[in-house]
């Protein structure tokens, strides 16, 4: 028989639990797609290729239509990182390469170690590209308990080698391990495992970290540029795609969609989702047209991946939470990649004094769940990179694009547009694994709200006069374009606004004073082997 002090007993830890439960952060999936175009996703209104999964997620949480990535693999996932604009950590010249002896600065702390300390158990699946010369640099060392992934820019998505300046190597692990038994696996199913499996494994007791970085839609190496399924590739799903390399981009992006239904259901059957962020991203703008021998879109934005043109810096991205107030909206928030360090930490109930940590990032988790707009950032560094002698800035509407890379080789308008193909299957977005996981939490969009968001969420280029606007070669001149009025950048505004043009490339100088000198080293070195690509010390 149980005593009223027993019972009081009983009580009291029954509520302690329940309190602690109730304090428990939120889990945190961050979901990072690789060389993703800006039309690449329906929810920007193409037609071409459905993204039922991730549009899914779109629909019902908050459409990130402003929001602005690096141009590039590493300087955009050093940014992520650290909260920290890569001019200032010396990640902004290029990639880092395979046999490059160098990485992310291991004095910068990095988004897990924050976690961490909020008591958070983090796990990384995928590409990492922020160093491995030395173990220290690996994902295991900087705040990750689990990684299976690779360490470089890219590989074969079925060999897992990676062939680079000269070199060639094997390149996928668990932890420092080479995982030799994963030869043959398509490695975007092998990522959807791993995290689908970390899911189901995790103890809900504590809040789950979750990086899941894809290798898709990075091309692979020359003699396979895009790597399907042979199942597929024969199939005839895409057959309304004739270009052969955008239709094997198609089959590619179709299996990272499927990898997204795939973790949000894993979520929705440990209970887990309702209770749990879930961002998507690009890392950079989409290659377009066959550079890098890849096959993205980035209609009707201009450029490319690793140009400072809205196509390469302008991220297709989304967070979905149920913490949101007004869910199922867009957002033309101005938000950079470097804003989620320190917006996850404030979402994990955590502070930090951004002036000491030298954080460039803002908080904005407030705005995004409740629409506040005290947080209003005015600022972006699109990069700054003297050896390129390239840079963009913006300031409110105004942007500023001083130089080009390629020798303006890249900088045109690149589609398809996926405008005029069949109709868009809003019954594949409500029947998706993410459809179906959002119906059972009461969560699903209507076919209303699908329709209406997704017109919102369209770019559409202004038209005018060309005589309202001079040519653009910032080659030879600074060019001067209003976003906000003119995101397909075609009417340049320098000679019109020469007081603001000055005021803008004053800004750009005052900013570059802040940076440090880019980290870039030649490959090779003592304690490295770069035709493994292998940690030997």
């Amino acid at each position: 028989m149980i005593t009223s002090a027993g019972w009081t007993l009983f009580l009291q830890i029954a509520l302690l639990l329940t309190q602690t439960l109730g304090d428990i952060p939120p889990n945190i999936v961050f979901i990072l797609a690789d060389d993703l175009g800006w039309n690449d996703v329906g929810f920007h209104g193409s037609n071409e290729i459905p993204t039922p999964n991730i549009d899914a997620l779109a629909f019902t949480g908050v459409i990130l239509n402003n929001y602005y990535v690096m141009p590039i693999c590493t300087p955009s996932r050093s940014a992520l990182m650290t909260g920290k604009h890569p001019i200032h950590t010396g990640m902004q010249h290029t990639v880092l390469f395979g046999a490059e002896p160098r990485g992310l600065p291991l004095e910068e702390k990095l988004l897990p170690e924050y976690l961490t300390e909020l008591g958070y158990t983090n796990h990384m699946v995928g590409k990492w590209h922020l160093g491995h010369y030395k173990k220290e640099y690996t994902p295991l060392y900087r705040g990750f308990q689990s990684h299976v992934g690779f360490w470089t820019g890219h590989h074969d998505y079925f060999d897992h080698t990676a062939h680079e300046t000269g070199t060639w190597g094997l390149d996928m692990r668990r932890g420092l391990e080479v995982a030799y038994d994963l030869h043959g696996q398509y490695s975007t199913e092998i990522f959807s495992r791993e995290a689908s499996a970390i899911i189901r494994a995790h103890n809900t007791s504590t809040p789950l970290f979750l990086y899941v970085a894809h290798a898709a839609m990075h091309s692979s190496n020359p003699y396979s540029p895009i790597p399907v399924p042979d199942a597929l590739a024969a199939s005839p799903i895409f057959s309304h795609i004739h270009d052969f390399h955008r239709r094997q981009y198609a089959i590619a992006l179709h299996k990272l969609d499927e990898s997204v239904g795939m973790v949000v259901e894993a979520l929705s059957e440990r209970k887990m989702l309702e209770n749990t962020i879930i961002v998507f991203s690009s890392d950079n703008g989409g290659p377009a047209a066959g550079f890098n021998l890849n096959a993205a879109s980035n209609w009707p934005l201009r450029g490319v991946k690793n140009t400072l043109w809205e196509g390469g810096v302008r991220g297709a991205g989304l967070i979905w939470s149920s913490a949101f107030e007004n869910p199922g909206r867009v957002s033309s928030q101005l938000m950079d990649i470097t804003d989620w360090l320190p917006t996850l930490v404030a979402a994990a109930n955590g502070t930090f004094d951004s002036d000491i940590d030298g954080i460039d990032g803002q908080d904005v988790w407030s705005s995004l769940v409740s629409e506040d707009d005290s947080v209003n950032r005015t600022l972006l560094i699109h990069n700054i990179d003297d050896i390129y002698r390239s840079s963009a800035i913006r300031f409110g509407q105004w942007k500023l694009v001083k130089g080009t890379n390629y020798e303006g080789k890249w900088d045109g308008w690149y589609g398809p547009s996926g405008r005029n193909l069949h109709h868009y299957d809003i019954d594949l977005i409500l029947n998706s694994h993410t459809g179906r996981a959002l119906k059972k939490i009461h969560r699903a969009p209507t076919p209303e709200q699908i329709s209406n968001l997704r017109r919102e969420s369209e770019v559409v280029c202004s038209h005018r006069s060309s005589n309202d606007s001079a040519p653009c070669f910032p080659l030879k001149k600074p060019c001067l374009f209003n976003i906000e009025e003119d995101p397909c950048e075609r009417y340049n505004l320098a000679e019109r606004e020469p007081e603001l043009l000055m005021d803008l490339l004053d800004l750009l100088r005052k900013v570059n004073e802040t940076a440090v000198p880019p980290g870039n080293l030649p490959a090779g070195s003592t304690g490295f082997a770069p035709t493994l690509g292998i940690c030997l010390d």
